[in-house]
This record gives C-alpha cells, sequence and structure tokens, in this order.
C-alpha cells in the first residue's frame, strides 16, 4: 500500500503557492460543504467549522476499519479548511462601495479523497449524527452539510501571509497580474483556504491561499 497522502507535499501547485501571482486550473473534486452567512466572529461560523471536522474525521477513521477498501484508496491527511466567500443579493443591489461583515455568505468545505463516495458519506454522515445525539448534542448543523463535486476551473491565486484585514493588498496584486494577463476576474467573490489554525496563529502569521475565477 502506498505511503499516506500528505496534500502539503503532493498537492502544492493547489494548496501552498508562492507569494506571487500564478494562472492555474482546478479541476473538479469531491467536497463536503456547508453554507452560512453573517460576520465570521459570529458563532454561527465556528459551528459550522465544528460541523466538518468531526464528519471529515468520522469518514476517515471509519475508511480505516473498512473491509474491503474501496479502489485506489490511501491514507491520507485531512485536507485544509476551505471557504468560498461572497456578499448576499441584497448588498450587491444596493452596493455602497463598503462591504459589511454580516453581509457576507459563505461556503465552508474540506475536499474529500476521489475514492470516497456519496453512499459512504451519507452512513458516515448517520454514524456521526447517532454519536452525537446519544450525548444529546445538537445534529443541526451536521444535518446542513452537503457532498458535492466542484470544479473551479482557470482562476488565479497567492499565499496571503498576514491579517485577513490585510487581503486587499494581495487580491490587488492578483488583479494587476489578471489584468496583465489579458484576462478578466468574473465576480468579487473569491476562495480562502485556510493553512493556518487562525485559533492559535498569530494574525500576522497567519498563511491563506486567496484564489479566484478568471476567463
Amino acid at each position: 500500500m502506498e505511503k499516506k497522502h500528505e496534500w502539503r507535499k503532493h498537492e502544492k501547485t493547489l494548496y501552498v503557492p508562492k507569494e506571487v501571482p500564478a494562472l492555474i486550473n482546478v479541476l473538479e473534486y469531491k467536497y463536503i460543504t456547508i453554507k452560512g452567512h453573517g460576520s465570521p466572529e459570529e458563532e454561527r461560523f465556528s459551528h459550522c467549522i465544528a460541523a466538518l471536522y468531526p464528519l471529515a474525521y468520522t469518514i476517515k477513521m471509519n475508511l480505516k476499519k473498512t473491509v474491503p477498501k474501496p479502489s485506489h484508496y490511501q491514507d491520507y491527511t485531512v485536507y485544509p479548511l476551505e471557504g468560498f466567500w461572497g456578499i448576499n443579493k441584497a448588498a450587491i443591489e444596493n452596493f455602497t462601495g463598503e462591504i459589511k461583515k454580516e453581509d457576507f455568505v459563505y461556503t465552508l468545505m474540506l475536499r474529500q479523497p476521489s475514492f470516497i463516495t456519496k453512499e459512504f458519506y451519507s452512513e458516515m454522515k448517520e454514524v456521526l449524527k447517532e454519536k452525537l445525539s446519544k450525548k444529546r448534542e445538537s445534529t443541526d448543523f451536521v444535518e446542513n452539510i452537503k457532498f458535492e463535486e466542484i470544479s473551479e476551473g482557470k482562476c488565479v491565486q497567492m499565499l496571503h501571509v498576514g491579517k485577513f484585514s490585510d487581503e486587499d493588498k494581495t487580491f490587488k496584486i492578483m488583479e494587476d497580474f489578471t489584468y496583465a494577463n489579458g484576462l478578466m476576474r468574473t465576480s468579487k467573490a473569491h476562495k480562502e483556504i485556510y493553512l493556518s489554525d487562525f485559533r492559535k496563529v498569530p494574525e500576522e502569521k497567519l498563511r491563506t491561499t486567496l484564489r479566484f475565477k478568471v476567463n
């Protein structure tokens, strides 16, 4: 059996870019996802993350015990948290030039290996819900998790080091690169991939992959 698949080592192009913009093509991958809205400082955001990770680990750990293993099975490191970010429809229609945190809409996600099936995901979701119910914990957020196959296509991405509030500076560099290469950003929505644990790492040392779609 092959060694553990570690995304930091084997998928650097997708997840660990340099501090300069680059054009990449993001293929279709499988994810567990959950949607939310409002400021990331609200409890809802934390609850979404707290639902995704237990399900991801339930899938991973139960695969180790599954016999026979799925075709092409390989042990793996759980992928980093990713999030698509935009603003709600009302904020877009009445845009004043200022984006408020309460107007955010987001989809948080954790990528899954290609050998994970929707059927196995559904089975593991029920396993987790049963476990939470026995502990008399809420299953509301787990219930809202979906299994999706998502293709981002042509994108510009770059590593941002520092505070989330300083991301505009990195986006400006990415946009200049986009226009210089005869491309156009498709929308103000973007993706963030969190390479650091923002609960533990100082703001100025946070490492976040920023990405947006272009055509």
